[in-house]
Order: structure tokens, then sequence, then C-alpha cells
């Protein structure tokens, strides 16, 4: 359990060090390159052993880690961005609720899975859930990206989770899945130097401690927001007993939604509409749904 609670915070911390550095006037890019070196340095430094290194080198799962990696950091850029125009909590409701993309790809490619009446309920609550909660009445035009962003980041962190959940189902085995992790690290951070060139200010930003220390802190969050969902899936108890991995998921989901949500009430003081409160209640029956199922 304590690696489920940790993996909340992490992942919560994410949503949480785009904001701080919006509210900062800090730019993005900069941070988003440093949080993946010190992501990828993380991962590498925790996979010691010489012969998982070897692996990479003649890895199947090499061209899908550049398209993820490259993924990555587009999802990294809608999160700063929708943090910005349309708040934490509508940000986090609608990169959590991608969690129906790859519940709906796993029915397709594992023939263990079906499609039941709850996952169903589930897909269609998911749905309903996301508009309402980034609902905002009044002056569309002005109003364009505080919707767009947030169903743009919906897709592209399910398109980003199906992929990951292929690539495991097809290629990683248990033992190179932290290695693969640190990979897609990695990619991202090269996918980062090569547009490096082409944005503004593109060596000066990195003289500010600010920057470095954004870029550090989301680092580490980011890389413990999936290495401790590892350790979550695979801890058992001294009786030789885990928990069900649907639970996590549910459980997980649930504790980031429901802390971003708080987090931007108290720290940020983000205001929510009705309509929206209701989008965030009917994503939370979603998740419970997807966890029963």
């Amino acid at each position: 359990m304590i690696y489920l609670i940790l993996c909340i915070l992490s992942s919560t911390g994410i949503f949480l060090v785009f904001k701080f550095i919006d509210k900062k006037n800090l730019p993005s890019f900069p941070v988003i390159l440093i949080n993946y070196l010190v992501a990828s340095a993380l991962g590498f430094m925790i996979n010691r052993d010489p012969e998982q290194f070897a692996v990479v080198l003649n890895a199947p799962w090499i061209p899908l880690s550049i398209l993820i990696g490259f993924l990555f950091i587009v999802m990294f850029f809608l999160v700063a961005r929708s943090s910005a125009e349309a708040g934490i909590s509508i940000t986090t409701v609608a990169g959590k609720m991608s969690v129906v993309f790859p519940i709906a790809f796993s029915i397709v490619i594992d023939p263990s899975d079906s499609l039941t009446f709850i996952k169903a309920a589930g897909i269609a609550a998911t749905l309903t859930g996301v508009m309402l909660t980034i609902y905002q009445p009044g002056n569309m035009i002005s109003s364009r990206s505080r919707i767009y962003i947030p169903i743009l980041l919906f897709v592209g962190m399910g398109l980003v989770d199906s992929l990951v959940k292929f690539a495991q189902h097809k290629y990683i085995s248990n033992n190179e899945s932290a290695l693969f992790s640190a990979v897609l690290f990695t990619m991202a951070f090269l996918t980062g130097m090569v547009i490096l060139p082409f944005t503004k200010k593109r060596f000066s930003n990195f003289k500010k401690a600010p920057i470095w220390f954004w870029g550090v802190i989301l680092g580490i969050v980011n890389f413990g927001s999936i290495y401790l969902m590892l350790f979550a899936l695979n801890h058992v108890d001294e009786f030789g007993a885990g928990i069900d991995s649907s639970v996590i998921f549910g459980a997980n989901n649930i504790g980031i939604v429901s802390l971003s949500v708080l987090s931007g009430l108290v720290i940020f003081h983000e205001k929510l509409r009705p309509v929206n409160w209701t989008g965030i209640v009917i994503s939370l029956i979603a998740i419970l749904l997807f966890t029963v199922s």
C-alpha cells in the first residue's frame, strides 16, 4: 500500500510542478528537458546490471520506445499548456480518464479480456465525465484552448498508454520493465535535444537556477510515478498475497484525480462550475466501474 500511496503523490506532483512553473512564468521546455535527463539517469542508476544494458542494443521494442519517447515530450507540453489554460483539476481528469483507451485496446489484443457490461458503462461514463469536466459555457472562442487542449491530452495520453501496454504485452518481460521505462525517458530527452535548437532562448534559460530546480523535481516525481507503480503491481505481503492490478489502477487514478482537484482548490484557488463538479464525480464513478469489472 505504501508504494501505491507514493505513486499517487508522485503522479500528482507532475501536475503540481507544471502549475507552479506557470505561476512563476518559467518556460516549460527547459524544465521538461531537464526532467527527462534526470528521470533517465535515475532509471539507469537503478539498472546497474551490465547484461540488461546489452539487451537494449538488440531489443525489438526500440522502434516503439522511440515513438513513445517522442509522444512523452509532446504530452508533457500539453500538460503544461493545459494546466496553465484550463487548470490543474481539469487537466488531471482529462489525463487520467485516458485509461479508457488501454482498457479498450486490451480487449482487442488480449484474448483473455472481454467487453463486459460494467466495462462498457465505465467507458461511457468516462467520455461523459471528461466532456462535463472540461465544459466551459460562454464565449467559445475565448474558451477554445480550455476545451481543445484537454481533449488532445485525453486522446494523446490514451495513445501513449496503449502503446506502452502493447510493448509490454508483446515484448517486455518483468525483469525488463524498469529498463524499458528508463529507455523511454532517454528517447524523450533525445527528442527534446533535437527540438532545442529551434526554440527561443534555447541555451540562456539553462543558466537559471529555478529552471534546474523544477526540472530536477519534475524528473524525480515523473520517474517515481512509473517506478513506484511497478513496485505496487509486483508487491506481495508476507503471506504471498498481492492486490489485483485492476484495483491498483483504479485506486491510483482515483487518488490522483482527488488529490489534484483538492490541490487545485486549496493551493491555486481554482474555480469549478457545478457542471465541472458533475463531470469529476462521473469520472470517479467510471474509475470505480473499471475497478470492479
